[in-house]
């Protein structure tokens, strides 16, 4: 019996409960959801002056290249032991001789060639002065003095045609020894010792060792943001010469070169639509620049570099952190009630690290730099400034 009443008993003091529950329930206040506002990262916008700057990059190369010739022909009979790949020769300095032997045989013709006719034409003017004494005694003829007048003056003739000769022959001595035009690296040699020159035979090839260029290509948009003239022709002056900064890696550390920009090509690539840029650098660069830097090495020929062109200065523009663009043309303000709404503006030019606004904005509006995603216009927010 108690193994029956026990399970109802507990079955009806639960539908007790139950019921008194239903019939007194608890009543709660009502209360709206609290909206915390979404912390972003803020920075006042700031107008000021901006120096521009232009990025290309490009390889190196010779600002001038000469292919070596022997002016006359002959046997090479001595090489400087500086005319090798690599070599660097001073101006003016020996790199050839051929032999000189057939040279020195024909200065000693022509000078000997020379007294003779030197003395021919002595006995010759004095032969007419002679003559002409007697015509005027009627001892002479006529046509004896002419004769003797014509040969003067053929054997006077005679005479600077072979000092004609001489000065030749001197020229072509001086020649056997060939010299360097400048200051120049050796690139290749193309004779040894004993081998048979023709004149004009190249001998070597060799660049300037005083200066190297980069060729840099620009878009067409970027010659408005140097500060230079677009109808120049030829080279630039120096004082209005953009000043380039140059950065490589050569064994393995970086270094840096300064240059400036000394022309522009005179044709568009159709292909790229660009213009090539000449940047020149003094070989080997002392402390020569704004900085006050100095180059550890001269400047690689072949090595490739990275090149910041200095342009013109802007006043009163807006530079912000590249990230602040939205949609192309748009950016996020933060007005004095901490609300975020969309705002359109003028881009002037988009840089690596950052983008120059001209139009929009105003100075000490606050803008959004915080990479937020979910953007409705209105809505609030925290701002926490930062400086940039």
């Amino acid at each position: 019996m108690l193994r029956v009443l026990l399970p109802v008993g507990i079955l009806a003091g639960c539908v007790l409960i139950a019921a008194w529950l239903v019939l007194n329930p608890t009543e709660l206040d009502e209360a709206s959801p609290e909206i915390v506002p979404v912390a972003v990262r803020v920075m006042e916008v700031r107008s000021e002056p901006t120096k521009l700057f232009v990025e290309s990059q490009g390889k190196v190369q010779a600002a001038r290249t000469v292919n070596l010739s022997t002016p006359v022909a002959g046997t090479v009979a001595w090489i400087s032991p500086k005319l090798e790949a690599g070599g660097y020769v001073a101006v003016d300095e020996p790199l050839l001789r051929l032999d000189s032997s057939d040279y020195e045989i024909a200065l000693a013709r022509s000078e000997a060639a020379l007294e003779q006719a030197i003395a021919e034409e002595l006995h010759a003017r004095s032969e007419y002065e002679r003559l002409r004494e007697l015509g005027e005694r009627r001892l002479a003829s006529e046509s004896q003095i002419q004769n003797a007048e014509r040969l003067a003056n053929v054997t006077a003739a005679r005479i600077n045609e072979i000092e004609t000769q001489l000065r030749q022959a001197r020229i072509d001595l001086e020649r056997t020894e060939v010299r360097a035009p400048f200051d120049a690296i050796v690139q290749s040699r193309q004779v040894e010792l004993g081998q048979y020159a023709n004149r004009a035979q190249n001998i070597a090839v060799m660049y300037g060792a005083e200066e190297v260029e980069v060729r840099l290509p620009l878009a067409i948009r970027q010659l408005g943001y140097l500060d230079v003239p677009l109808d120049f022709r030829g080279e630039l002056d120096r004082r209005v010469a953009p000043v380039v900064r140059l950065e490589g890696l050569y064994g393995g550390q970086r270094h840096i070169w300064f240059g400036r920009m000394v022309r522009t090509e005179a044709t568009i690539d159709p292909d790229s639509n660009t213009v090539q840029s000449i940047v020149r650098v003094t070989q080997p660069q002392e402390v020569d620049n704004e900085q006050g830097e100095k180059n550890a090495i001269p400047l690689p020929i072949g090595l490739f570099v990275e090149a910041s062109i200095s342009g013109r200065e802007i006043d009163d523009i807006i530079a912000l952190p590249r990230s602040v663009i939205r949609n192309n043309n748009q950016v996020l303000v933060v007005d004095a009630e901490n609300k975020m709404y969309y705002r359109e503006v003028e881009i002037f030019r988009f840089e690596e690290e950052r983008v120059l606004i001209s139009g929009g904005l105003a100075p000490g509006e606050i803008v959004c730099i915080s990479p937020i995603q979910a953007v409705v216009n209105g809505m609030a927010v925290q701002p926490v400034r930062e400086i940039i």
